[in-house]
């Protein structure tokens, strides 16, 4: 089915041709069509979907028909990158629209914002805390909302946002459309869309626990104290194009980048201790590919849509299984192939069953044959040399016997 099958405007249509989109994703054949339609949705889908074309599309469609210079649609996303890459995909949409978008999002300073949405821009995108910030100034500004998007719910309400998400919407008593996305469902999401929603339609596109189709996982069990000698072994003896590092703490990613970049490979750091500036250029270059690997938190579990990405190594085990399948998705983006792998020490194989569990299948255990896993803690352990970004004599890493592929 082609969009221009949904109905949609036919400057809207030749912007999805342009972008290379070919026809509507599951998601976006669903939602767009309830959408226009005036209805309040409540829709999950797995990361990589086309969530975020599947609410701007029907919007700005309704945008075209609004009066200009004020501002009719609201966006809400927890993240600062979440956000941008909601802006860039607007912006996209909307080429051959007369249709603005503005930012509010923390890190920067608020008066270019405020001379943004005083200029009447028609869509905003915003994170909650500073989204507050400009409702205390200027509350009256944002009676003309009639349509309010909930963009990746259940990370806003981990991160704990409720309650400003609460105070968002009281303030917003003229919305006629609201809508929800999130990966997940958790109880807390469902009853908060019994409170903000209007007889919603529900969507649910495919398992929600599993990871995309075409990423293949592995586990390699290692002691904690060696994790890092083995991840910088793997970066060196595994052809690994572009490679997203996750880490449990910005303290462990600022240190992993150190060493990593160490070894002679570019590399690039994603956390909550740079500044916007030092987040922007990050994100940035990682995808134009200026930096092989980016060590990141869990900020970039989300929302980071670089389709390059081949590798995504998980440095520690999440405490929370659909962490982990958010991690993963940051590869085999779009039907793509990607590799997922994770390092699991003793302590950490009770994570490791619960994520198991969640997403039905167990995953193979592998080990390196050239890797010494004896080395007592406490022991300095350099690894070893060889071409940076190039699979060296070890080859791929072998799979323990009686594991399933």
């Amino acid at each position: 089915m082609p969009f221009k099958a949904l109905n949609l405007n036919p400057r809207l249509v030749q912007s999805t041709r342009e972008i290379g989109y070919t026809e509507p994703t599951p998601i976006q054949a669903q939602a767009i069509p309830l959408i226009l339609a005036g209805r309040d949705i409540i829709a999950t889908a797995q990361t990589g979907t086309g969530k975020t074309a599947a609410f701007l599309l029907p919007i700005l469609h309704h945008l075209m028909q609004k009066p200009p210079n004020a501002t009719h649609a609201l966006v809400i996303t927890p993240t600062r990158e979440l956000a941008r890459q909601i802006e860039a995909v607007c912006r996209d949409l909307a080429r051959h629209t007369k249709l603005r978008v503005a930012l509010l999002v923390g890190g920067v300073s608020m008066m270019p914002q405020e001379r943004a949405v005083r200029a009447g821009v028609e869509l905003l995108v915003a994170t909650p805390g500073r989204l507050l910030d400009h409702m205390q100034f200027q509350g009256q500004r944002f009676n003309g909302l009639s349509i309010v998007v909930l963009d990746e719910a259940d990370m806003m309400l981990d991160m704990g946002f409720l309650p400003d998400l609460k105070r968002i919407l009281a303030k917003l008593p003229g919305r006629k459309q609201t809508l929800m996305f999130s990966a997940t469902m958790p109880p807390v999401i469902g009853r908060l869309a019994t409170e903000i929603l209007k007889k919603p339609e529900t969507i649910e596109i495919g398992k929600r626990s599993a990871p995309a189709v075409g990423i293949t996982q592995a586990a390699f069990p290692v002691p904690e104290h060696l994790k890092t000698p083995l991840l910088r072994h793997l970066l060196r003896y595994t052809p690994m194009p572009s490679v997203l590092v996750f880490t449990r703490t910005k303290q462990t990613a600022k240190r992993l980048a150190k060493s990593i970049e160490s070894d002679g490979f570019a590399v690039t750091e994603l956390h909550s201790n740079l500044s916007q500036g030092q987040r922007t250029r990050a994100m940035d270059g990682f995808r134009r590919g200026d930096f092989q690997i980016m060590v990141a938190t869990n900020i970039a579990s989300r929302g980071l849509d670089v389709s390059h990405i081949t590798h995504v190594i998980s440095h520690d085990v999440p405490h929370v299984p659909e962490d982990y399948v958010h991690r993963i998705g940051r590869t085999g983006r779009a039907q793509a192939e990607g590799d997922a792998f994770v390092l699991v020490s003793p302590a950490e194989e009770k994570s490791l069953s619960q994520i198991e569990r969640h997403i039905g299948e167990r995953l193979p255990r592998v080990t390196l044959p050239d890797f010494d896993y004896r080395v007592p803690s406490g022991t300095k352990m350099e690894a070893r040399q060889g071409s940076p970004g190039k699979a060296g004599k070890a080859g791929k890493p072998k799979r323990q016997r009686g594991q399933n592929r």
